[in-house]
């Protein structure tokens, strides 16, 4: 669902771990964060914000919380690097430079450059390396430990996402952070089950629901989401696993994401074809990696010093 990475502003909690207060000194001014002692700059986080949702307009609050989700995933980023770089397989920097050949070689096609992708995407080409180096050495570092009977089993456990099947949705969203004062969600909550009511008597419809009420930029198309997978980012995990659960013009209770409350109605169903193992390897090891990569970092951030210094 990376439709949602564009178009919803998210609020994120961080839980971080760090000394006790007044033990260090202040953050330079230019620091958004430290992980493990190594420097996420705000001009970094800035960029990438950025590039996130060129052109829309946000308010304060929007942008705060904007840039605590980019930040969320340059953290994540962090660690993973510092991981690998202990614990993962050595790279050979000509098979990097080749792979990068490639893509330069795609991104010519469309008659850009990469200087255009590292503007578009708000990153500055030695990060653009050092996250792609990453990446081919956490495949290469799932690859050595991942058996074929997992494999296997993590096709099989996943045939919607493998078979193609998609299912289109519309949301309202009211735009709530975790870490809000306990009344506040409840506030949330309500709201939306008062909706939900509202809908299922048919007093309004789904569509003018959305436009009145939902908090996402979605709200003017009748909170159309589009037709999704059903794997996608881990944040949108909620929504996709109740989206899959629901029939073609079936309305789901409140549902709770890292972007607030939401309330969905799935519009369409696409049964897609059924897949086979051997032909989807590749896509199978690119999904198990994901979600291999989604647990680690979660045990990396409790192991972490983690110092949030945005303002």
């Amino acid at each position: 669902m990376r439709l949602m990475r564009r178009m919803l502003v998210a609020w994120v909690v961080f839980g971080w771990v760090g000394t006790a207060p007044g033990s260090e000194p202040p953050p330079a001014p230019d620091v958004a964060a430290t992980v493990n002692g190594e420097v996420i700059s705000l001009a970094e986080l800035d960029a990438r914000v950025k590039a996130n949702l060129p052109g829309i307009p946000l308010t304060a609050a929007q942008l705060k919380g904007l840039r605590a989700t980019v930040l969320n995933d340059l953290i994540d980023d962090v660690l993973l690097r510092q991981f690998l770089a202990e614990h993962g397989p050595k790279l050979d920097p000509a098979e990097l430079d080749a792979q990068i050949k490639v893509f330069t070689e795609q991104l010519a096609k469309q008659n850009r450059t990469l200087a255009d992708y590292l503007k578009q995407t708000g990153q500055s080409e030695s990060r653009f390396r050092a996250d792609w180096a990453t990446q081919m050495r956490l495949t290469a570092y799932v690859e050595q430990r991942v058996t074929e009977e997992q494999l296997r089993a993590f096709h099989a456990a996943n045939r919607d996402h493998f078979d193609r099947v998609e299912v289109r949705l519309s949301h309202v969203l009211i735009r709530v952070s975790r870490g809000a004062p306990p009344a506040e969600r409840a506030a949330a909550r309500e709201k939306l089950q008062a909706l939900r009511a509202e809908l299922i008597a048919g007093r309004t419809d789904f569509a003018t629901a959305a436009r009145t009420f939902s908090q996402c930029p979605t709200a003017t198309s009748g909170g159309d989401l589009g037709f999704i997978r059903r794997r996608g980012l881990p944040e949108d995990e909620p929504l996709a696993r109740a989206a899959f659960a629901l029939k073609v013009g079936e309305l789901s209770e409140v549902i709770e994401t890292d972007y607030g409350f939401h309330l969905i109605r799935v519009t369409d169903r696409k049964p897609g074809t059924p897949s086979d193992y051997e032909k989807c390897l590749f896509e199978v090891l690119e999904a198990y990696t994901e979600e291999f990569r989604d647990d680690l970092v979660k045990k990396l951030r409790r192991q972490a010093q983690i110092r949030i210094t945005l303002p």
